[in-house]
């Protein structure tokens, strides 16, 4: 019995067959094997033809198909992991009518800013739990003001999983979680925001079907069937978006559990069990995975745009040319906790939501010419990603989060032993490093939706845990002091207290 997990990213799309009672990973494949291309027609703005999502889709299924060289009829559900904040339009044809605007697109800032000051903040912040920012909502309002034509076509919206789950099946349907990241969900009143709708002057109608994120929401179509070499009838079982998704992968389910990555920009993911919201949203919130009317359970994202993106620049820029990443960390290590008094604001990736949306750029501070040397500054870099990390750690515990075990994959900045020791010694938490992946934890999210796992614990019995970081007692009051520091720079950077 096998179970198939798609992960539709902005960069390619990957499939992966899982054995379901193993729960090890058979066959993946990716397509494109180069970057996909993103459409910048203007400054701002990013989109991509979800018809290349299909034609990906339709190469990774096929390579997987051809390794593993099972019988269709032994996959018995499906599961679905996509790029979240994006917006498709179709016609009562599902057609496309222009290419989908995705995640990084940043046209419609105005139109959420504007909505959020008229709806009022109070109600955004305590109903949608955001501000409707560059969300979903406010891209379709910009195609509204903008392209009338396109809109008075569309016959449903739909998020970037929701697309694929139509190609697959033919049926239009969503989730709670899915419109909740696009900005349609009143969390106090548990439906689509009639507020945010009216504001807008969006019809209900486009609103597609809602089916729970785990359940049956369509099966494989006859024709897609041959197309892809599936078997007719194959049920899709699950949909998420990305971070969620990537939660769900770690086995992050409930309140006080976490889950991060650290890629060229990083996240922490943390799962609230009660309905609340940070009163400056510099963080998100949205429903998670299994967050129902009766069982609260919301994931907060905190998002950090300088974290890998950083180590790589020191990487080509300060370190010794030629240097591995594995060498760059040895020498890093040379220096002491806290870099001798250097701190290293990480902040020079664009504006930061953490920060309210300000754009400090990265800086350095404390360097002494006679004391400081390649590997302070190296050292200095990865302990200012982790104080970012614990910058926003600490807004999520204000809202009723406690951070006391974080779980990652195996995988970029988690890689390098002193960004995982400071992330343990700072945050007071036990880091739990696990082999897995978006496509493989979809694969085991359709399992839970058909039924095959009875919950989370049975699904993901066969995680590979493969390190696992405590907290060093002795080193903590030293993490301690140089977060200190660093915070009382970046403060400083940022007006907070006097020069």
């Amino acid at each position: 019995m096998f179970l198939l997990g798609y992960d539709i990213g902005s960069s390619s799309v990957k499939a992966s067959l899982v054995h379901a009672e193993t729960g090890k990973c058979v066959a993946s494949a990716f397509f494109p094997k180069t970057e996909a291309a993103i459409i910048a027609v203007k400054p701002g703005w990013a989109e991509q033809h979800p018809e290349d999502w299909w034609e990906n889709l339709k190469r990774s299924t096929k390579a997987i198909m051809q390794e593993s060289r099972i019988n269709p009829a032994e996959i018995k559900a499906i599961g679905i992991s996509y790029q979240m904040h994006g917006l498709v339009c179709v016609d009562k044809e599902q057609k496309v009518l222009r290419p989908a605007i995705i995640w990084c697109d940043s046209r419609a800032v105005p139109y959420g800013q504007k909505a959020f000051e008229t709806i009022g903040e109070a109600y955004c912040l305590s109903h949608l739990l955001n501000s409707p920012g560059n969300f979903t909502a406010s891209k379709l309002a910009w195609i509204k003001a903008n392209e009338p034509a396109v809109y008075t076509q569309i016959d449903k919206i739909m998020l970037p999983g929701d697309y694929i789950a139509m190609k697959l099946s033919g049926e239009i349907c969503t989730t709670v979680s899915g419109l909740s990241e696009g900005m349609f969900w009143d969390f106090k009143n548990n439906q689509v925001s009639n507020s945010l709708m009216s504001y807008y002057g969006f019809d209900s109608s486009l609103i597609a079907p809602i089916q729970p994120t785990f359940s049956e929401q369509g099966r494989v179509s006859a024709t897609v069937a041959k197309e892809l070499g599936l078997n007719e009838g194959t049920p899709i079982t699950y949909r998420a978006g990305d971070q969620p998704n990537n939660a769900l992968s770690l086995n992050v389910f409930n309140p006080g559990e976490i889950a991060s990555t650290a890629g060229t920009s990083g996240v922490v993911y943390g799962v609230n069990g009660g309905v609340n919201y940070d009163p400056q949203s510099r963080v998100n919130t949205f429903a998670h995975v299994n967050h129902t009317n009766q069982q609260t359970r919301l994931g907060v994202l905190l998002c950090i745009n300088g974290t890998g993106i950083l180590n790589s620049w020191v990487k080509k820029n300060i370190a010794p040319e030629g240097i591995s990443y594995p060498e760059m960390n040895a020498l890093a290590a040379k220096a002491p906790i806290g870099s001798a008094g250097i701190s290293i604001l990480p902040f020079g990736n664009g504006a930061e939501r953490m920060l309210n949306n300000k754009e400090i750029g990265c800086s350095i501070r404390g360097v002494d010419f006679n004391a400081h040397s390649k590997h302070h500054l190296i050292r200095a870099a990865q302990e200012g990603i982790v104080f970012s990390f614990k910058y926003g750690i600490d807004i999520m515990e204000q809202m009723g989060i406690p951070v006391k075990k974080i779980h990652a994959g195996h995988a970029n900045m988690f890689l390098s032993p002193i960004f995982r020791n400071t992330l343990a010694g700072v945050s007071g938490a036990v880091i739990e490093l696990y082999d897995t992946d978006g496509s493989v934890g979809a694969a085991k999210g359709a399992g839970i939706g058909a039924g095959i796992y009875k919950d989370n614990k049975e699904a993901f019995a066969t995680l590979n845990k493969l390190e696992v970081i405590e907290p060093n007692p002795a080193q903590q009051q030293a993490y301690a002091d140089a977060y200190a520091l660093w915070k009382h720079r970046l403060e400083k950077s940022m007006g907070c207290i006097a020069k």
